[in-house]
C-alpha cells in the first residue's frame, strides 16, 4: 500500500501570474486553504527526530535543519489532526514570528532541504507554506502569540535595532517577565524586514502586527531614535539592567570599480527602501521608471533588486553574474520567478567600470567575461578574468547587490565591547560581549545573514538575559 507521501504529489503555494504580479508590489503567493495545509500534513512521515537527537549519526531532519529547532513535526501532526489551536501554540513557542519565517526562509536548504522525503522523486513536505497556514488561519480564529501579559514585569532591558534579533529578542523577554524598551533608528520598525525585504515577498502588515501586539504586552518603541555617541550609549548601559544589540550588518559592499560614484550607481538597500517608501506613499518619485538598469550580485538581494526595478517601472533589467547559474547563492525560486517576470541574467560576467557622460552620469557598464578556474581552500572554483573580452552594457543605472559590511559603532570601544577585526561585537556562547551587562547577536555580530539565525541569536540572547537577571524559570 503506498504511502500518503507517494499518493499525494507535493504542492507548492499558487503565484499569481508573472504579467499580472509584476504591475504592482502585492505578496505574489496564495497561502494555502484549510485543505491545502492539511492534505499536505499528511505527506509527513513524523521522523523519529527527537529519539536520534544527539545521537552521533549522519540523519538529518526538518527539526535539524532549522536553526530554531522548531517543533515541526509536532505542529504538523496537529494540522492533520484538525487541532488548529495546538498547532498555533507549538509553533508560536519556538519561533518568534512563525508567520514570517514560513514567507521567508530558504526552506529548500533548511527544514524542507532536511525532510527525509525530500531525498525521493515525490519531495519534501512543504513546511514553510504549513507554517503560514497555522498562524494566519489562527489570527483569524482569534488566537494571538503570548508576550507575558500575565506577569508582573520587573527589570529594564534595552533592545538596539528593531530587525530580526531585536525583534526576536524583544519576544522572548516579554515573555519572561521583562520590561523591554526598543530604539530604532528609522521611522518604521522591522529593520530589514521592513526595508530590505520587498513588499512583495512579505507585506509589512505582517510585521507591523507583531509590533502591535508587543505594544499591547508592555513593549515601548522609540522610533527615529538612532544611538550615535558614547554618551547616548553609557546613558542608556547605566539606566538599563542589560542591553542587547542588533543593528544588523548597514554598510553596503562596493565593486572597487571606476567611476562607482557616479549619478546612477545605488547600493540595493538605497534602491529598496525607496522603493518600500514608495509602497507607503511617502513620496511619489521613482528613480528606475524608464531606466535601463544592471544589477550586480547573484543572491536574494539581487533578485529582490531586478524584481524590484521591473515593478518600479524599468525599461529593462539585467542581472550580471561573474558565475554561472548553479553556482548563485540565493534561492532558486526566486532566479525563476525573475525570469518570469523578464529580467535577463548575463552569467560568467564580471564588471570592470561603470561609463559617465561629461556630467557623471551613468550610460554604461564595461565588463569581462569570466570562466571558473583551479578550486580554493574552500573547494570553491576561483573565477578568472578572460583576457581581452571586455564588452559594454548600455544602462542608465547601476545597483550594487554585492552583500553587506558591518560597522564598528564609535560606542563599542568606549563601553568596553571588543570587537573583531570586520567590527563585530565579540561574544560568548551566551551572547554576551565583553561587557557583561551588554549582550548582540544576528548580523550586527555574524555578518550577513539569515533572518532565522538572527532570529535564533535574539531568542538564544534573551534566554540568557532572563536567566542573568532572575527572571528564566
Amino acid at each position: 500500500m503506498k504511502k500518503h507521501y507517494q499518493r499525494i504529489p507535493k504542492q507548492t503555494q499558487r503565484k499569481r501570474e508573472a504579467h499580472e504580479r509584476k504591475k504592482d508590489f502585492e505578496p505574489i503567493y496564495h497561502e494555502f486553504t484549510k485543505e491545502e495545509a492539511t492534505e499536505q500534513a499528511k505527506r509527513c512521515i513524523t521522523c523519529p527526530v527527537d529519539i536520534l537527537r544527539g545521537l552521533e549519526s549522519e540523519f538529518k531532519f526538518c527539526r535539524t535543519g532549522c536553526p530554531l529547532n522548531n517543533y515541526i513535526p509536532q505542529w504538523i501532526r496537529e494540522v492533520r489532526k484538525d487541532n488548529l489551536k495546538k498547532a498555533f501554540e507549538l509553533s508560536n513557542e519556538t519561533s518568534p514570528f512563525p508567520e514570517i519565517l514560513g514567507r521567508v526562509c530558504p526552506h529548500d536548504s533548511l527544514c524542507q532541504g532536511s525532510c527525509t522525503i525530500a531525498k525521493t522523486d515525490h519531495g519534501s513536505v512543504t513546511i514553510g507554506a504549513i507554517e503560514v497556514f497555522i498562524s494566519e488561519e489562527g489570527f483569524k480564529q482569534g488566537l494571538k502569540p503570548y508576550y507575558g501579559e500575565d506577569k508582573k514585569r520587573k527589570k529594564r532591558v534595552a533592545v538596539i535595532g528593531s530587525g530580526p534579533a531585536g525583534m526576536s529578542c524583544a519576544t522572548f523577554l516579554l515573555r519572561g517577565g521583562a520590561n523591554v524598551e526598543m530604539f530604532e533608528k528609522s521611522d518604521r520598525p522591522g529593520g530589514l524586514l521592513t526595508y530590505g525585504i520587498p513588499n512583495f515577498k512579505l507585506h509589512k502588515d505582517v510585521v507591523f502586527r507583531r509590533f502591535e501586539w508587543m505594544k499591547k504586552a508592555g513593549l515601548k518603541l522609540h522610533l527615529n531614535h538612532p544611538i550615535l555617541t558614547e554618551e547616548e550609549f553609557e546613558k542608556i548601559v547605566d539606566e538599563f539592567d542589560a542591553v542587547f544589540i542588533g543593528v544588523g550588518a548597514p554598510s553596503g559592499r562596493g565593486a572597487r570599480m571606476e567611476n562607482e560614484d557616479a549619478n546612477g550607481v545605488y547600493h540595493v538597500m538605497d534602491v529598496l527602501t525607496h522603493a518600500q517608501k514608495r509602497v507607503f506613499k511617502d513620496f511619489d518619485e521613482c528613480i528606475l521608471k524608464g531606466k535601463r538598469v544592471v544589477v550586480l550580485g547573484g543572491g536574494d538581494s539581487a533578485m529582490d533588486a531586478v524584481r524590484t526595478a521591473i515593478r518600479s517601472g524599468a525599461k529593462e533589467v539585467t542581472c550580471v553574474y561573474r558565475r554561472d547559474e548553479a553556482n548563485m547563492p540565493g534561492s532558486k525560486k526566486e532566479v525563476i520567478n525573475a525570469k518570469e517576470e523578464g529580467v535577463k541574467f548575463m552569467f560568467y560576467t564580471a564588471p570592470k567600470a561603470v561609463k559617465v557622460d561629461e556630467n557623471n552620469n551613468v550610460i554604461g557598464l564595461v565588463c569581462q567575461k569570466t570562466e571558473l578556474g583551479e578550486p580554493d581552500s574552500s573547494g570553491r572554483r576561483r573565477v578568472q578574468v578572460v583576457e581581452g573580452s571586455e564588452f559594454e552594457i548600455p544602462c542608465d543605472v547601476v545597483i550594487l547587490a554585492l552583500g553587506f559590511d558591518n560597522v564598528k559603532f564609535p560606542w563599542y570601544e568606549p563601553a568596553g565591547i571588543e570587537t573583531d577585526k570586520w567590527g563585530c561585537p565579540i561574544v560568548d556562547k551566551r551572547k554576551r560581549t565583553t561587557n557583561p551587562k551588554v549582550y548582540a547577536g544576528g548580523d550586527a555580530v555574524r555578518g550577513a545573514d539569515l533572518v532565522v539565525t538572527a532570529a535564533r541569536d535574539g531568542r538564544d540572547a534573551a534566554f540568557a538575559i532572563l536567566e542573568d537577571l532572575g527572571l528564566k524559570d
